[in-house]
């Protein structure tokens, strides 16, 4: 198949909602034909410039696909972007120079959580309706002070769930934890001990890492010095990788499990031979080569991991988020109905309020009440196996 068919194909499936749910234009009615303009506020440099490289470049294949796939009545989509450099002081000023420039529909923020925490209430006031792909339920709740504000990334509760679970399987009695210290980590262990307590799993220990550290040896050592049966590693990806190397190093023999925060690149490269059986809790895209497209929602989550594959050289979990930001932003603009040529921002807020999406990540979900779209169905368990992420059997 060619580049240009197969990117095709992934536009048909995965832009199904918006071509159904896009009007056609009233006899009469003038033709709207101003560029969809996207603003994203990225973590292109910094400790988490992994993740936010793996963002732009799935927004960028994104908004080729759907611009390429006449879904958007004869618009098309601009994205513009501006390096917060992980810095949460940058970010704000990123996101008040966004808010300003009225040809902008809707920004889409990265995976830095004091970025996403930190805008609140300058989206708020500058009432801009804002996509999140950091995962802190602080994002997008309270939703009463957060009316502006979306969030697209696994949430804590439901990851700590589905971890709890899996430990249960493998009758696990003991754990190590080690997460970040931000509001991510910190809720995370909160719902993460909830759900070890009423499991009857005992958190031996528990130590932190900020976003900047490169060294985590101390505090592997710390854990496993209190002879766990497993570790649960809380934190991204590149620490998550240094975390199983430590372990290794210090000859810890349990299992090491990884919250869905971990998810960064398929392929384990040098970590691959410490990372080998470690259980990651994550979404299906991740390894949708390893499951069988039963469904219209499966065949484009694959058609989607074969042209990102295919354009980028490998895999990064996370761009899928960022994929669908894109397409809930899209199908909100031609939906909120706006005058011709001029950005309706609070029909586009209202509409992604309700917006429904069996997207490239899972299905996405969002209502008054919850703006936090990923529904706790789309994480499965994944284990690295022969230096890659495969799906568990």
């Amino acid at each position: 198949m060619t580049p240009f068919r197969s990117a095709t194909a992934t536009v048909l499936a995965s832009a199904m909602l918006a071509t159904t749910l896009t009007g056609c234009q009233f006899g009469g009615q003038e033709q709207d034909t101003s560029p969809i303009v996207i603003a994203a506020d990225l973590e292109l440099s910094g400790a988490a410039v992994g993740a936010g490289t793996a963002y732009r470049q799935a927004m960028e294949l994104k908004i080729e696909q759907l611009n390429a796939s006449g879904a958007l009545n004869g618009r098309s989509i601009k994205l513009v972007w501006k390096d917060n450099r992980s810095d949460a002081s940058e970010s704000l000023r990123n996101i008040a120079e966004f808010s300003n420039d009225p040809q902008v529909s809707a920004i889409i923020m990265g995976g830095c959580n004091e970025c996403a925490i930190g805008a609140v209430r300058t989206v708020n006031e500058k009432q801009i309706p804002t996509i999140a792909l950091a995962a802190a339920d602080a994002v997008a709740n309270p939703v009463a002070d957060r009316r502006y504000v979306f969030k697209l990334a696994p949430n804590p509760a439901d990851n700590a769930g589905a971890l709890t679970i899996e430990l249960s399987r493998r009758s696990i009695d003991t754990v190590g934890l080690l997460r970040t210290d931000d509001p991510y980590g910190r809720e995370g262990t909160e719902a993460l001990r909830r759900e070890l307590d009423k499991a009857g799993i005992e958190v031996l220990a528990e130590a932190t890492v900020r976003g900047t550290d490169t060294e985590v040896d101390r505090q592997v050592s710390q854990l496993t010095s209190t002879n766990p049966e497993a570790l649960v590693i809380w934190t991204p990806p590149e620490q998550a990788m240094l975390a199983a190397t430590a372990a290794r190093r210090t000859d810890f023999d349990g299992g090491l499990y990884l919250d869905a925060l971990a998810a960064g690149d398929l392929f384990l490269g040098p970590s691959a031979r410490a990372a080998e059986r470690s259980t990651l809790i994550f979404t299906q895209t991740m390894v949708i080569d390893d499951v069988i497209a039963t469904t219209p929602a499966k065949a484009a989550r694959r058609q989607w991991f074969q042209d990102y594959t295919a354009r980028f050289g490998g895999y990064h979990g996370s761009s899928s988020f960022a994929a669908d930001a894109v397409q809930l932003i899209a199908d909100a603009e031609l939906r909120s109905g706006g005058p011709a040529g001029k950005v309706d921002r609070e029909g586009i807020r209202n509409v992604l309020e309700t917006s429904q999406l069996d997207g490239l990540s899972g299905p996405i979900r969002m209502t008054p009440d919850n703006h936090s779209g990923l529904m706790p169905q789309a994480l499965t368990t994944l284990v690295a196996r022969n230096g890659r992420w495969r799906l568990a059997s």
